[in-house]
């Protein structure tokens, strides 16, 4: 986000604080940070105070009268003490000054007009710098402090903003459409999953049209993996803690992890977030030598994060899902062509999804290593070698402190769908921290035992939530290879069914996905249901299709592609499936 950009939003969140104050002046504020399309304020408003939808609009009156007034944001600095008594009847501001003393940095206020607020900046000079029509209040919602379930909850007001009322219109433009392609709409339109209360929030069950999609990118995943050398395994669901506490995750995710009871052992168990340490027991299973490296394990076993309630969205945020994982074990001199490789397979996926993306290379937050393992020397010499391989390859991308694994930086995948907005999916990572801890060795070719260094990586990540983002990318019209039904065969009168029937038959042979309509409605409805359900090819029969032994073949998009016959639907079909086109 560019600089300016984040100074608007920043700067009305606070006026965004004053509509709130004038609205309940025993409101107390917590924090109003900036976020990818706008900003929020969590605020405790008092009883009987708390906001209605209907009272956002006033909100954004209020805020367009602080921008006209052209008031500065002037910055001043404050000793603790200072803070403390500014802010005495506020708990949530002396919970940040506490953090804050902790931290030992700068305490300071901003004050826009008579309102002044805990802040550590950026702001505009004025708030005449701010478009007045570039903003929008667009909805509430309940957060806890700090997002803690034991802390208040509060009522956070959220805004949108951009720096011209244009953009703000292709935004709502852009909402609209996110709307109507919603993968939770058209999942249930098409029949593609269903979620049950009885079976538990964000675990999907793939009904039998989801199923197809869902195993066709599992199948294309394999296909990259062989290409790879990626030989697959399957590791279980429910693992010792103890090999979670060699790993560290249980030192470094737990709280992410679901806990597993047995009626006959009072150890700990827990459902896996992750495949790699499994992984690294396939790999010590027999003794290893510098001529087997690099060894690739890739493994589609499902895996469990004990994800919260409010964070749980469709399938782009579950409890449950799979991943196409993969791990390799290899010598240092290995890592660029083995990451090279599966870059360029990660390229080929999406390019044959028609995905755009870039790159992020995910570096450790070097203010806060104790979230992380390994020594200093480890992360310089891990990051250092992931830059290079992104440079000498000169491939653009951009750094993000803090968003690395908590075992070694990654390059993460950023797809970037048909609205414009960006998912964190495909992730290739360096870890020399789990061979260490795991007592993972080869023998090296003058006889001594070295550590293999560890690649973790996926292609396109979860194929639940793949399908989720193909979903809304594709709005639903898959393409053929994809798609749960290719082809419908439509009959318009009893007389036409039973060439129908033959035909149907003859691509079913040819593992074309078929369905037969034989509904008894017109031919116009029928036409029209298997467009609404963006079905790629139609094929209708009559009088003179029986008559010629031929068809009539349509596509949803193109309309009529005239008369074919049957293996010539069957040529067209078969290239468009095996080319992903």
């Amino acid at each position: 986000m560019e600089e300016k950009l984040y100074n608007i939003r920043h700067s009305l969140a606070h006026l965004l604080a004053i509509a709130a104050l004038e609205h309940d002046r025993d409101a107390k504020l917590s924090v109003g940070p900036v976020t990818e399309n706008g900003f929020y304020y969590d605020i405790d408003f008092s009883t009987g105070k708390t906001p209605a939808p209907e009272d956002l609009k006033a909100f954004e009156k209020t805020i367009r009268k602080q921008i006209n007034k052209k008031l500065p944001f002037i910055r001043k600095e404050i000793s603790v003490e200072e803070a403390r008594k500014q802010f005495a009847d506020n708990p949530y501001k002396l919970a940040i000054i506490d953090d804050i003393e902790k931290s030992g940095e700068t305490l300071s206020l901003y004050s826009t007009g008579d309102f002044v607020d805990l802040c550590e900046g950026k702001h505009v000079e004025n708030t005449g710098e701010i478009d007045a029509k570039s903003f929008a209040i667009t909805h509430l919602a309940g957060a806890y402090f700090r997002g803690d379930e034991k802390n208040p909850m509060l009522t956070r007001i959220y805004g949108t903003a951009f720096a011209t009322e244009a953009e703000l219109k292709t935004y709502f433009t852009k909402q609209e459409e996110a709307k109507k392609r919603d993968h939770r709409k058209i999942a249930k339109e098409q029949d593609l999953l269903v979620f049950s209360d009885l079976v538990g929030s964000g675990m999907p069950m793939f009904t039998p049209k989801g199923n197809i999609i869902r195993n066709a990118i599992i199948g294309f995943s394999r296909e990259l993996n062989h290409s790879l050398g990626f030989e697959e395994v399957h590791t279980p669901n429910i693992n010792k803690a103890e090999l979670f506490k060699i790993s560290g995750h249980y030192d470094k995710y737990k709280e992410d992890m679901l806990v597993v009871r047995s009626q006959y052992s009072d150890e700990d168990y827990f459902l896996k977030p992750m495949n790699c340490p499994q992984h690294t027991q396939i790999y010590a299973s027999r003794p290893r030598s510098y001529r087997d490296l690099p060894i690739r394990y890739s493994d589609f076993a499902n895996l469990y994060r004990d994800e919260r309630p409010g964070e749980l969205s469709g399938l782009t945020r579950l409890r449950s899902f799979a991943q196409d994982d993969g791990h390799v074990f290899c010598m240092e001199s290995q890592i660029e062509e083995e990451m090279a490789n599966i870059l360029t397979a990660i390229d080929t996926a999406l390019t044959t999804y028609k995905i755009d993306y870039w790159m992020r290379l995910s570096l450790r937050d070097p203010e806060k290593k104790e979230k992380y393992l390994g020594d200093d020397s480890v992360w310089e010499r891990s990051q250092s070698i992931m830059r290079k391989l992104l440079q000498e390859k000169n491939i653009t991308h951009k750094e993000a402190e803090g968003e690395a694994a908590f075992y070694g930086p990654k390059i993460d995948i950023m797809a970037v769908d048909a609205l414009g907005r960006e998912w964190q999916i495909s992730t290739v990572q360096l870890d020399f921290n789990q061979p260490k801890r795991f007592g993972l060795v080869y023998t090296d070719n003058d006889g001594t035992e070295k550590t293999p260094v560890m690649i973790h990586r996926a292609l396109i990540g979860s194929p639940d939530r793949f399908m989720g983002i193909l979903i809304e990318h594709y709005a639903g019209a898959f393409p053929l290879w994809l798609a749960p039904v290719q082809v419908v065969v439509l009959p318009i009168g009893e007389s036409h069914q039973a060439y129908a029937k033959e035909i149907a038959d003859v691509l079913k042979k040819r593992d074309i996905r078929v369905d037969l309509d034989l509904d008894n409605e017109s031919l116009g409805k029928r036409v029209r249901n298997a467009k609404v359900q963006k079905i790629p090819y139609l094929i209708i029969i009559g009088d003179k299709e029986v008559e010629a032994r031929t068809v009539t073949l349509e596509h949803r998009i193109d309309g009529s592609l005239g008369a074919k016959t049957p293996d010539e639907c069957v040529t067209l079909f078969g290239q468009l499936i095996a080319s992903k086109e």
